[in-house]
């Protein structure tokens, strides 16, 4: 019977980015009818399941905190790609404030939302979780540092009118963005790697988890799923970028701010990260579900930012990224409640409601500012 379960979840998540993929192909360049919109819709649900296995095929190969970082940066570099192409496609004023949404969206999601529900669930199943204080305090400050240079500064700059930067600014934001990022990485995966490895409890130190016990898939089984990874993330945001048309009309029909469809657009793109990290929390692996939310922090911000300030060169119409009051005010909350949240290295059910209630007004103020 277990050989008979573990052969259909091979076939479906090979088959299903597969399907998504071709959907995205068939649909691609077209105006699509309501029921298209639909399966689309579900291709995406499917392809988001099948990028999850996949991403814990590979990180169970190559260990933490490599798998962490495979999927959020194959994720946020599609991303980036999504925005390119939206924003050449719309240009102008309407799509002015579109890489700063969307970045913004994905801060609010990663660090409220995911960590939120993380947090959540690992607190009901031990009462009390733990991660790493410094590994995830180190990630923290850097999200924060991004975020502050690239989306609150252009609000206070003068020296281009509106909340945006002038080139020399925007030049200066880009590569400062890269270069963190970078550094980022680097301590991640090199020099402090044992900062962002999973926390063993106490009396546990010297048991192995059940992902350790387990046997580490082939290298063909890993590139096949890093490959199969790819094809679903490429199928998760096209087929995005196929429904946003209807998105965006539905925003517009209701009469609600354009914000809105970045963040809804977000929220789709960043489903694998997220069902990744709340089966992360449910084996008792909170470290890693810290990980994986602000790593797409880091990497949604770190890599979109110059990829923006070079497709700006021409891309027509302004780029603004400066932040409004209320977005402000939900940064500043944002990152005040996760270093109370993250400077102890553990955390209770409380935590987790608290980030999650967060993210429920960030979502329910986009709708209703």
């Amino acid at each position: 019977m277990g050989s008979t379960t573990a052969g259909l979840t091979r076939q479906w998540t090979t088959w299903g980015p597969v399907v998504a993929a071709a959907g995205l192909a068939a649909g691609w360049g077209r105006d699509l009818p309501g029921f298209a919109v639909g399966l689309i819709a579900l291709l995406i649900f499917g392809a988001v399941l099948a990028a999850v296995h996949h991403a814990e095929v590979v990180a169970h190969r190559v260990g933490e905190p490599y798998g962490s970082l495979v999927l959020a940066v194959a994720v946020t570099v599609i991303e980036v790609g999504l925005i390119v192409t939206l924003m050449a496609g719309g240009g102008g004023e309407k799509t002015a404030t579109y890489a700063r949404d969307t970045v913004f969206a994905a801060v609010m999601i990663t660090c409220n939302g995911i960590v939120g529900l993380s947090l959540l669930v690992a607190a009901l199943r031990t009462r009390v979780t733990v991660f790493n204080a410094e590994g995830s305090g180190g990630a923290l400050a850097t999200v924060c540092t991004l975020a502050a240079t690239t989306l609150v500064l252009p609000t206070f700059t003068t020296s281009h009118p509106g909340p945006a930067f002038s080139t020399a600014q925007l030049a200066f934001a880009a590569v400062a963005s890269l270069g963190l990022y970078a550094v980022f990485v680097g301590v991640q995966t090199i020099r402090h790697r044992d900062y962002f490895l999973p926390v063993p409890r106490p009396g546990q130190e010297g048991r192995e988890s059940e992902d350790e016990h387990a046997e580490p898939p082939t290298l063909r089984q890993t590139w096949s799923s890093l490959g199969l990874l790819v094809v679903a993330l490429v199928a998760v945001v096209g087929d995005a970028k196929l429904v946003s048309p209807t998105i965006e009309d539905g925003v517009d029909s209701a009469g609600l701010p354009k914000p809105v469809v970045g963040v809804v657009i977000a929220l789709m793109v960043l489903l694998p990260e997220t069902l990744a990290a709340v089966r992360a929390a449910r084996r008792d692996r909170m470290q890693t579900s810290m990980n994986l939310a602000y790593g797409s922090a880091i990497a949604s911000i770190g890599l979109t930012i110059p990829s923006i300030a070079l497709a700006s060169i021409w891309l027509e119409g302004p780029l603004v990224l400066g932040l409004g009051p209320l977005h402000l005010a939900l940064l500043v909350l944002t990152a005040t409640v996760s270093a109370l949240t993250v400077v102890p290295g553990r955390a209770t059910l409380l935590q987790g409601g608290v980030h999650l209630a967060i993210f429920a007004a960030f979502v329910f103020l986009s709708f209703s500012p």
